[in-house]
């Protein structure tokens, strides 16, 4: 028998069992709570967000701004000019640019954190076979000094 301490897993461990990789509908659910109507929120926004965050919606706010740039430098006021290039251009362009960026980034972030959570689980699996390898050499440990106890006592 093993005179060892007992192996007793981290608390942690059966509560990542049980909940798995966080999720999307996760974060939905903590941003904006149970329900009907916050589930028609997320699924409003997400939906905009998908549709605004592509380059095709890029090159149509691009030609969009385009079509009032000739108004705009025609004037030849700088405060007008200055005002169609940051509010106009710069803005309208750029949102959906952003947000194909930051989907990218979230697409790598999502394939790391995966990752991650993978390696997680297969060290886990690692360790509880090192335990248990362990707990079976201190059995076998203190059967052959029980044995080594018994042939001295016996001499």
């Amino acid at each position: 028998m093993s005179q060892t301490t007992p192996y007793a897993p981290h608390p942690h461990i059966e509560a990542r069992l049980k909940t798995g990789p966080p999720k999307v509908v996760d974060a939905r659910l903590q941003l904006h709570g149970p329900g009907p109507l916050a589930r028609l929120n997320a699924k409003v926004g997400l939906r905009i967000t998908v549709l605004v965050g592509t380059m095709w919606t890029a090159y149509a706010f691009t030609v969009l701004a385009l079509i009032s740039a000739p108004s705009a430098f025609g004037s030849g006021n700088v405060l007008i000019i200055v005002a169609w290039i940051a509010q106009t251009f710069l803005q309208l362009v750029l949102l959906p640019i952003i947000i194909v960026g930051q989907n990218v980034q979230a697409a790598a972030a999502d394939q790391r954190s995966q990752a991650t959570y993978d390696d997680a689980s297969a060290i886990l699996a690692e360790s509880r076979q090192i335990q248990q390898h362990l707990l079976d050499q201190d059995d076998r440990i203190a059967t052959l000094l029980a044995e080594v106890k018994a042939l001295r006592a016996s001499s």
